[in-house]
């Protein structure tokens, strides 16, 4: 199984997520705004980061950039309420996929899925 940080200030979302990747037996941290999610991301090791795009004191896209600088091979889910342009240039600049909220567990699923099928192929 994965370990993963969640990174997003709602905290509707951190709890969801939680429990539904700890119950598929993930070991799972959680950050509440993008400066705690880099500083965590940087300081642990981590397969899975789900990061946020619109966040309080760093944005997804700036936490993207400065950990996948720092950890190229972890395995990156962005989500987003409104995709936009933000969205857009972490998915161009590699981020590997981007759920729009309200995403379904089907939508985790296949996420976590195309993250087995990259590690398989490693």
């Amino acid at each position: 199984m994965a370990k993963i940080l969640i990174i997003d200030d709602s905290e509707v979302i951190r709890t969801l997520l939680n429990d539904y990747l700890t119950d598929l037996g993930h070991e799972i941290s959680q950050a509440c705004d993008g400066q705690e999610g880099i500083e965590m991301a940087l300081a642990g090791e981590y397969n899975i980061i789900f990061c946020d795009i619109h966040m309080p004191r760093k944005n997804g896209y700036e936490v993207f950039k400065v950990v996948s600088a720092a950890k190229p091979n972890i395995h990156f889910i962005m989500t987003d309420s409104l995709p936009g342009e933000l969205a857009e240039m972490a998915l161009e600049a590699g981020a590997h996929h981007c759920l729009t909220k309200p995403f379904d567990l089907e939508q985790i699923n296949e996420a976590l899925s195309a993250f087995e099928n990259e590690r398989q192929r490693a």
